[in-house]
């Protein structure tokens, strides 16, 4: 056998196993799963987003209150990255496939990125408040669409990530006010 039909037999392997199905069981049927499935990939593109944003600032900060703020930021995207696994976890318990590479996240991310050469630490704070605000929002969206399809499991996971959400906002909030 030649290389290159040796090669092609590999290939031709490769993608039937690829194609192969992942039928996790779910009660919930097909349409919850993939509403809730399509809802959730999203929420973890935003968190991943929101992860490299919040660990971008806590690398880039300056200024005389870095300690704090360096710190601050460190320990929220130790709590963002920490919903990362469970979220896809629960797209594949509902019978659902999740994120396969950064480009597919970066498609879904509704969450904006920051390149800036500079920014300010007041202006890290505002940007890192604001986006957890609206990743608060589009959790209790989809917490709405759980509670549609009574997917009880996924909406008490939101439940403790949307405490968590405005946890941060509250201490962006109150971190960013001067005296």
């Amino acid at each position: 056998m030649s290389k290159t039909s040796k090669a092609k037999g590999d290939t031709s392997a490769a993608k039937t196993r690829q194609k192969a199905a992942l039928n996790t069981p779910s009660a919930l049927g097909e349409k919850a799963t993939r509403d809730i499935s399509g809802e959730l990939n999203a929420l973890l593109a935003d968190i991943l987003a929101l992860y490299l944003k919040t660990k971008n600032f806590h690398w880039h900060m300056s200024g005389p209150y870095f300690r704090d703020y360096h710190l601050l930021l460190d320990e929220q995207s130790d709590e963002i990255y920490a919903t990362v696994d469970p979220i896809a976890e629960r797209v594949r318990k509902l019978g659902g496939t999740t994120l396969r590479s950064l480009g597919h996240a970066k498609r879904l991310a509704r969450l904006s990125d920051n390149d800036a050469e500079f920014v300010t630490p007041d202006d890290m704070l505002a940007e890192l408040r604001e986006d957890n605000q609206r990743l608060a929002g589009y959790m209790r969206a989809t917490h709405e669409l759980c509670d549609e399809y009574k997917d009880v499991a996924t909406a008490s996971l939101l439940e403790n990530w949307i405490d968590e959400a405005e946890r941060r906002v509250w201490f962006l909030f109150e971190t960013s006010r001067h005296a």
